[in-house]
């Protein structure tokens, strides 16, 4: 593959792949493996769908923009609005998420020193790099998201074949709670939230863009793919034993060596989406509301430090409002753009999926969903 290629899938994994799946085992564990494995396909396959529908919008549309400025062309003003609300809740709310794991999980390696200081130290690292755009972002990512899947693989190779997986341990696979249906539901949509990175993806494919399709169902399926296959072997080893972040209870149960790994691996996976969701807050506010670079910069930095500086410290709870609701409400405005792109479009695009009334209404039944479940979450009719 070329190279720009490589980039565009890497961009859109490493977006994908963040936070969300150190939490993906415990989720699983509570509502059984296979309902857990079925809710991953599930919505996994419905965001390939959505992925492909923003980037028909993409390639329909002149210029360049982010989600909000897509949903003002197709939408109007209030449509606007309505994506700037729940968009830019959705990227802050992750970009803080990954302040307080990457400092936890590093305090977990060093713990010399407090989580607090290498969530500061990190994120002055990372703002740094979001600074200079997706020329730089374009070649971290590419190095990084390779090295996520191969210490995800890694991981999984190593638990699959420890002695703590083994043939007694099947019935960790067996169990299925109903009544636990939607605990995994808002965890595994944030996880495979990232249609931000799609503009993003079109701007690295600018001389190739009929790759963009191919570029999107590959990026897609990858998150897809690690996502099973983490939950598959931490829920082998640890049932439902599992912490509500992934890397503690391996670390706890394989010792000090793991836990270095483990935590690495956390790592790197919230770094690679930090990036890229950092770059699409700042592109956001350059090409949807013509601030310059340096504004759009502060803007999209200053904010998430601000809000963990003020005492915003949990990392589930942060990870499940912020993917069932705002993410949620996300995905139903990209469908609707996606219809109005087909008829208001600018520019023939390079690929077109049907305008399919029966797929466009699952979409929406899906995320509404989501946000329903997280609302009985918030009011405790559903606990985790």
């Amino acid at each position: 593959m070329k190279k720009e290629v490589l980039e565009a899938i890497a961009t859109l994994t490493g977006t994908t792949i963040g936070a969300g799946i150190l939490a993906i085992p415990y989720v699983v564990a509570k509502a059984g493996f296979l309902l857990g494995l079925i809710e991953i396909i599930v919505i996994g396959l419905a965001i390939v769908l959505l992925n492909l529908f923003m980037g028909e919008v993409v390639l329909r549309t002149d210029g360049n923009h982010q989600l909000t400025g897509y949903a003002e062309k197709y939408l109007g003003k209030n449509g606007k609005k309505v994506m700037s609300v729940f968009s830019i809740t959705l990227l802050y709310g992750a970009c803080i998420a990954y302040i307080i794991g990457v400092g936890l999980s590093l305090s977990n390696i060093f713990p010399n020193l407090s989580a607090f200081w290498f969530s500061i130290i990190y994120f002055s690292l990372i703002a740094g790099v979001i600074y200079f755009g997706i020329a730089v972002v374009k070649n971290v990512e590419l190095f990084l998201s390779g090295a996520t899947i191969f210490i995800v693989a890694a991981i999984a190779g190593i638990l699959i074949f420890s002695r703590y997986f083994s043939y007694e341990k099947l019935n960790h696979f067996s169990g299925i709670n109903p009544a636990n249906i939607l605990i995994p539901y808002g965890v595994i949509l944030f996880a495979f939230l990232g249609a931000v990175a799609i503009p993003e993806m079109k701007e690295e494919l600018v001389k190739n863009r009929k790759q963009l399709r191919k570029c999107i169902i590959i990026g897609t399926l990858i998150p897809l793919a690690v996502y099973a296959l983490f939950a598959f072997a931490v829920v082998g080893v640890n049932g439902k034993d599992v912490s509500e972040v992934a890397t503690i209870s391996l670390g706890q149960l394989f010792g000090d060596n793991m836990l270095v790994f483990v935590n690495l691996f956390a790592v790197f996976a919230m770094t690679t989406s930090f990036l890229a969701l950092g770059v699409a807050l700042k592109e956001t506010y350059q090409y949807d509301y013509r601030l310059n670079k340096r504004t759009a910069w502060l803007l999209a930095c200053l904010i998430p430090i601000a809000a963990f500086l003020m005492g915003v410290k949990s990392f589930i709870g942060t990870l499940t409002i912020v993917g069932a609701i705002a993410g949620g409400a996300e995905g139903i405005l990209i469908v609707l753009m996606h219809r109005r792109a087909k008829k208001m479009g600018g520019r023939k695009p390079e690929y077109s999926i049907g305008n399919n009334h029966v797929l466009n209404i699952s979409l929406i039944i899906l995320f509404v969903l989501g946000v329903i479940s997280q609302i009985l979450v918030s009011m405790g009719i559903v606990h985790f």
